[in-house]
């Protein structure tokens, strides 16, 4: 289905999540944050960053790989990303839902 995010037609699957990551741009990610009651701040952008290259090297991600990361401990983790860190993070990144959030 479509949704149009930042006013632009993107692909989503029932959940909402992007089904191309083509369609991904920075200010469709805030438009999701937005959708999803997180305040994107540079710190929120960095996990983003990371879940992109994580991604793109086809590398899986878990709480534990985030909370491995260097990029951010696993209290501001929640705390940047409350109600389900890793689907919201995820969500607003445009990549589909992690297998272990299933």
């Amino acid at each position: 289905m479509q949704k149009t995010l930042a006013q632009v037609k993107v692909n989503v699957n029932e959940e909402g999540y992007l089904t191309d990551f083509n369609q991904w741009t920075k200010e469709i990610g805030a438009e999701i944050a937005k959708e999803q009651e997180v305040e994107m701040t540079d710190k929120n952008w960095k996990v983003i960053d990371y879940i992109h290259d994580k991604f793109r090297k086809e590398e899986a991600l878990s709480i534990r790989g985030i909370k491995n990361s260097g990029v951010i401990n696993i209290k501001e983790f929640y705390k940047l990303f409350p109600g389900g860190p890793l689907k919201k993070a995820t969500m607003i990144a445009g990549i589909p839902k992690p297998k272990s959030c299933i």
